[in-house]
């Protein structure tokens, strides 16, 4: 065994057994453990320290779209469809709203972003008691408002104006059991307006605030989707026949404090389930691949996405019409019973 290998099974040794109880012990500790020890978490403390930074330049200056908006556009929604509604609510961030929606239709912002906006604003003013804030804000409002024939239109409705679908449970879950994680694919490109439909129902996906914080990123050329699935460990031996590949990214600065880290990966993971099972119906099948954080990987797809220091990849797919003879791992699921713990009596 070389010295290199002998010294690396030695720290690994000196990690498990010392070091980890040791700095594990304690919230301080294991701060300190990767302030002075291992710096694994150093991109992800600069991505969130970056999208910060960038949120808070957004304010300023939004281009097509506003997380802040998006997100106090929601918080009216919610107050909105309180039961009993309280006479005042919103006080605190209306102005800031209002003068996102001023930002925001001055940058020729996303046409049925705006257009929400106003629908709710509209909604709201005409819902809460007047005081001086929301006074000040309505005349910032009124300024920039859009013109609309019908300001409902994109304001809260009843649960009984809901859309609703003809799929039962039985036909779900046929659906459910149809997606399975294929591998092996025809070789032939898949329609872009199939990857536009599928990305459609993943928009539908719930998002905390509707903030909506991720993209995907699609390679449809073969060898580029060979390429950028080579990068990840997970796609050896059967990355050289990607049709298609999606790479789903986060985007950090829509959020101005650290609790929000995680959010991207929520968001994003429901909106990727529904684009794979939208993709079913479309005879198109999936591979949802697994994304360590890996410096040198992080690199490589910063330099094949152009990323910025905000924003980090989730996850990747796969994406293809299926071979007929590809073989599909059974993969036992478990059971109901053990994925439940019931915690009322």
């Amino acid at each position: 065994m070389s010295a290199y290998h002998v010294i690396k099974r030695w720290l690994l040794y000196l990690d498990e057994k010392v070091l980890v109880p040791l700095f594990g012990s304690s919230r301080r500790l294991a701060s300190l453990y990767y302030a002075l020890i291992s710096t694994k978490f150093g991109r992800e403390h600069r991505a969130v320290l970056a999208g910060r930074r960038e949120y808070y330049r957004s304010l300023n200056s939004p281009q097509d779209s506003s997380f802040t908006l998006r997100r106090n556009i929601h918080r009216l929604e919610k107050g909105l469809i309180m039961s009993p509604r309280k006479p005042i609510f919103g006080e605190d961030y209306i102005e800031q709203t209002v003068r996102q929606f001023q930002a925001l239709k001055t940058s020729g912002g996303d046409e049925s972003e705006l257009q929400w906006a106003n629908d709710v604003l509209s909604d709201y003013f005409s819902s809460v008691e007047n005081n001086a804030t929301i006074d000040r804000a309505f005349s910032i409002f009124i300024a920039a408002q859009q013109a609309s024939p019908d300001y409902r239109a994109h304001a809260p409705y009843s649960s009984k104006e809901r859309e609703v679908s003809l799929l039962s449970y039985d036909d779900f879950f046929s659906l459910c059991r149809q997606r399975r994680s294929v591998r092996w694919y025809e070789q032939k490109r898949v329609p872009r307006e199939v990857i536009e439909k599928a990305v459609a129902a993943a928009a539908q996906a719930p998002s905390a605030c509707n903030r909506q914080p991720f993209r995907f990123s699609v390679f449809d050329n073969p060898d580029e989707a060979a390429k950028v699935g080579a990068i990840t460990q997970g796609t050896s031996g059967f990355a050289q026949n990607f049709p298609c590949l999606i790479v789903v990214v986060g985007d950090l600065s829509a959020y101005p404090f650290e609790r929000d880290r995680h959010l991207i990966y929520v968001d994003a993971a429901l909106a990727s389930m529904q684009l794979m099972l939208a993709l079913e119906t479309l005879g198109v099948s999936s591979c949802p691949i697994n994304w360590p954080d890996i410096e040198v990987m992080e690199r490589e797809m910063d330099d094949r996405l152009n990323l910025t220091r905000f924003e980090r990849p989730i996850m990747l797919i796969s994406v293809g019409f299926p071979a007929s003879e590809g073989l599909i791992p059974f993969s036992q699921k478990r059971p109901v019973d053990n994925l439940i713990r019931w915690e009322s009596e």
